[in-house]
């Protein structure tokens, strides 16, 4: 593992990669207008999912990263209750905001299935649940759950290995209907390989968009071609301004799938991009 960089290191990287990359793949930035960001930059912990709790936060903090996106796996986020509780006070004493947890599975969608996942966010105070998997005729209960506990669910497209929702619009399709506790959760690498438009998708997802996946690929017909952000062909600049058209006000997760036994490398690069890239637009940055 080849997390040892000091803070200086990471922000001259990060200005070195905003130099290097970002800059030059549009029009001359505008000068920081001192506004902060309409959305915030967060993490999916599942990109170290081979890591403990203990190890991961020091690495957020590495990457000037207060925004967590939990999963239950390692410890990051376990469902056991008191074990949930020492994991919600740890980040709380880390200076470590919960603002999502998923990707939730409603792996048996009965009312008691349904319930303990609102119950496990509301422990934790998480106001949004990135649903994986729900079927349509779950979605329901689910809705109903969702109004109860006051928590947004962000259904999660899982792009065209999924048979049900591979792209957000699919999703949007199901949920127009339905309480506005339930949304959609926008992976824009399964977005792309679905054969969907991400900047449009955000469009018309619009007040509905409750959480993003961000992730970058070389080929949009390849799962297996994830890069770091910046180094592929998303269209980050352009989904950014896209989330700011619509005024989204949620969170942009980093979703890094590959190298899980050393991913900083990259996530450190795919964190510096996406802040040269709001930088760029004349954001106020914070690092």
């Amino acid at each position: 593992m080849k997390a040892g960089l000091s803070r200086r290191k990471l922000l001259q990287s990060g200005a070195a990669i905003a130099a290097a990359s970002a800059i030059p793949s549009f029009a001359a930035p505008r000068a920081e207008s001192g506004k902060p960001s309409p959305f915030r930059l967060g993490m999916c912990s599942y990109t170290f999912r081979n890591f403990t709790r203990a190890q991961m936060i020091p690495m957020l903090k590495q990457l000037g990263i207060t925004e967590l996106n939990a999963k239950n796996t390692k410890n990051h986020l376990p469902s056991d209750a008191e074990q949930e509780a020492a994991a919600v006070a740890d980040y709380k004493a880390n200076g470590i905001h919960l603002h999502a947890a998923g990707a939730i599975y409603f792996t048996k969608g009965d009312e008691a299935d349904v319930r303990a996942q609102f119950e496990y966010a509301k422990r934790a105070g998480i106001p949004v649940i990135v649903g994986g998997d729900p079927t349509p005729q779950t979605l329901p209960r689910i809705e109903q759950f969702a109004k109860q506990y006051d928590i947004r669910v962000a259904i999660h497209n899982h792009g065209p290995e999924d048979k049900l929702w591979p792209s957000p619009l699919d999703v949007l399709k199901d949920i127009r209907n339905l309480d506005a506790h339930i949304g959609c959760c926008i992976d824009v690498g399964h977005t792309v390989r679905a054969g969907t438009d991400v900047v449009e998708a955000i469009h018309k997802v619009g007040p509905r968009l409750y959480n993003v996946h961000m992730k970058d690929l070389a080929s949009f017909t390849d799962k297996e071609s994830q890069v770091a952000v910046g180094a592929g062909k998303m269209p980050v600049r352009e989904i950014f301004q896209a989330l700011d058209a619509i005024g989204y006000k949620g969170f942009v997760d980093l979703e890094y799938e590959i190298k899980a036994d050393d991913p900083m490398p990259g996530v450190i690069g795919s964190v510096a991009y996406q802040r040269g890239v709001l930088t760029g637009l004349g954001y106020h940055v914070s690092a």
